[in-house]
């Protein structure tokens, strides 16, 4: 039997967003738990967290929660996770939901979305890991993070093999191709 693929999703918590980003969420549980992948993913019962993870669930994903303390503390915790991972705070959050994918998927987010995406790839570049992130960017979200990355690029501050480390997904069909081009899970 071939093992399953776990994927961590990087994405808001914040409900005060545009709803179009929740149904694009929910697009992307969907297709984790269809195609029998697990969900790493912090936890939060709240914003695009809660949406991608009730998605994933209603369609047979393993949900895994990794929860800082602040979380629990403040009874944020989402009711949807099948394995909980408690943890001191964001720092190791991070790190935890690393080791437990094969592969990281950021949705629209704010501050703390950015400081897990640079934290992984920082990681990437000098050599902690060779795991990839993919920035969904549906409707474009991510446009102006590329830009900017491309600057940094051109301008020398990015060196290495980033190219390799970083994806681009504009749709679901592209997403899906990207996180199961290693492993055929069908």
């Amino acid at each position: 039997m071939m093992p399953m693929k776990s994927v961590a999703v990087f994405c808001a918590a914040s409900e005060d967003i545009d709803r179009i980003h929740f149904s694009e969420a929910e697009a992307v549980g969907r297709m984790l738990g269809g195609r029998g992948a697990a969900l790493v993913y912090g936890g939060a019962r709240f914003g695009l967290m809660e949406a991608t993870a009730k998605a994933a669930k209603a369609a047979g994903a393993h949900i895994i929660g990794v929860v800082p303390m602040i979380l629990e503390e403040r009874g944020r915790v989402s009711t949807l996770i099948d394995e909980k991972i408690n943890c001191r705070n964001l720092s190791d959050r991070k790190d935890i939901m690393l080791q437990r994918s094969d592969i990281l998927v950021a949705l629209p987010g704010g501050i703390g979305t950015l400081d897990e995406i640079f934290h992984v790839m920082a990681a990437a570049t000098i050599g902690y890991h060779s795991k990839k992130v993919v920035l969904y960017n549906a409707g474009g979200f991510w446009d102006s993070l590329l830009s900017t990355l491309r600057t940094l690029k051109e301008g020398g501050f990015i060196r290495g093999n980033f190219d390799s480390l970083l994806a681009v997904a504009n749709n679901i069909e592209e997403l899906e191709e990207i996180i199961f081009e290693d492993i055929c899970l069908k």
